[in-house]
């Protein structure tokens, strides 16, 4: 049977699709700009057919039907776990209706196979070549595992897809069912930089050198950062996110991959998730890869990159540098994500570093997020011993090999003038200084 007759034989409608899920199922979903839209968008209908159905998500981007119908015992349709959350999970979290798994993303589709078994996953795909492969597109984080161990693999056919090169091909061989479902790409747009994440910005530039490959993370204050690197010179990427900033100073000549340790002359991330316009840049661009989360994000290969720079931002960070990224106490927000994997690898590359850049105050300066203590229950992204470089809007705090009292007087001074006070006598309180 050739590919064409194999692709026409494994073609089914989102309803047979979903109807193939049975109760008591685990079932994982691709995550961010991969997930299948219109699969999720139709697993309701199963909702008075099954229980106890476990889907594991990651960053989803839209409100779905089926979240209506996610409970907490064996008896509701739906139970939900993420790996990291977006707007939909964090309001289920809320509620107490969705649970979070702790991961580092380099081993989170890993570590979820060793727990328990996968019944099916459903991610989405480019249609197939005219040699039967279709590309995974936007996303390799833990997709190529789930759908090398997974029962049941149903991939979602979207012709807006991009094609994309690295580790992303597929072939339909290697599948057991496929859907069509032509949508317009959910998008993520960069969030616009206020004035204090510009000069947040202008810090971290300080830091980066010429020939640096750099990692960037979500949120105004990376957008910010991309604004000041403009006027340096042959900057790589490998990061576990592709963005819109980096297609920016890729079509300025900013980055041009030219002095990276590894994949030469390639941009290099697991997955991408921004505009349309970056959508476009990614489309058939051979200096782009997709590679594995399990590659891409393993610590001792991001080493391997000299002068490797990982950006990221955090919620909280105390007086003796523990960086709290992922929660606010015990809420959990997001997720620790790469950023761990990252950090570590930065920092133990050659002439790396490890920045953690945050705003100094929140709330029109009423809290401070430099603070003696993180608020109970928070949940630590980088440990104190991990901790390299804290940048606020008032300067830059360089950790390593600092005493606590050292830290602590180094993180005062880049707090918010209106706290540094409180902030002081708090340390002297409990030992810090």
């Amino acid at each position: 049977m050739n590919h064409k007759e194999e692709y026409r034989r494994k073609l089914i409608s989102l309803e047979e699709a979903v109807s193939r899920i049975k109760s008591n199922d685990k079932v994982v979903v691709a995550m961010s700009a991969a997930q299948p839209p219109g699969l999720l968008s139709t697993l309701h209908t199963i909702k008075d057919k099954v229980r106890n159905v476990k889907v594991i998500t990651c960053l989803l981007l839209k409100d779905y039907e089926f979240l209506k119908y996610v409970g907490k015992g064996e008896e509701a349709p739906f139970i939900l776990e993420g790996w990291y959350f977006g707007a939909p999970e964090r309001e289920l979290y809320k509620k107490g209706l969705a649970t979070f798994i702790p991961n580092n993303l380099h081993r989170a589709g890993r570590e979820k196979l060793n727990a328990e078994h996968i019944n099916v996953f459903i991610g989405s795909a480019t249609p197939p070549d005219s040699k039967g492969f279709m590309s995974l597109s936007l996303n390799l984080v833990y997709e190529r595992e789930m759908i090398e161990n997974a029962d049941l693999v149903i991939l979602e056919i979207n012709e807006n897809l991009p094609k994309t090169f690295g580790d992303t091909a597929v072939h339909i061989n290697d599948v057991d069912f496929v859907v069509e479902y032509n949508t317009p790409l959910l998008e993520f747009p960069p969030i616009e930089p206020t004035e204090i994440e510009k000069k947040i910005g202008e810090y971290v530039s300080e830091l980066i050198e010429n020939g640096s490959t750099i990692q960037l993370g979500i949120g105004g204050i990376p957008n910010a950062i991309s604004k000041f690197l403009v006027d340096k010179k042959d900057i790589g990427v490998h990061s576990e996110m592709i963005t819109d900033g980096m297609a920016d100073l890729t079509e300025l000549g900013v980055i041009n991959n030219s002095k990276k340790t590894l994949w030469k002359g390639k941009t290099v991330g697991a997955f991408i998730t921004g505009t349309q316009k970056l959508y476009e840049f990614v489309k058939d661009n051979l200096a782009v890869e997709l590679q594995r989360g399990s590659v891409v994000n393993n610590p001792y290969i991001v080493a391997q990159n000299e002068k490797m720079v990982s950006i990221n931002t955090a919620i909280q960070v105390d007086l003796s540098g523990q960086v709290c990224s992922e929660s606010f106490g015990p809420t959990q927000y997001t997720g620790t994500g790469g950023q761990l994997d990252m950090h570590r690898g930065a920092t133990m590359s050659k002439d790396g570093k490890g920045i953690i850049a945050l705003r100094s105050s929140v709330k029109n300066d009423t809290i401070s997020t430099i603070v003696p203590m993180l608020t109970p229950g928070s949940f630590v992204t980088v440990p104190r011993q991990d901790t390299d470089y804290i940048i606020t809007e008032y300067g830059i705090a360089h950790l390593k090999g600092l005493s606590v009292r050292e830290r602590a007087l180094s993180l005062i001074n880049v707090a918010h003038p209106n706290f540094r006070e409180v902030l002081l006598e708090e340390a002297k309180k409990i030992n810090l200084i």
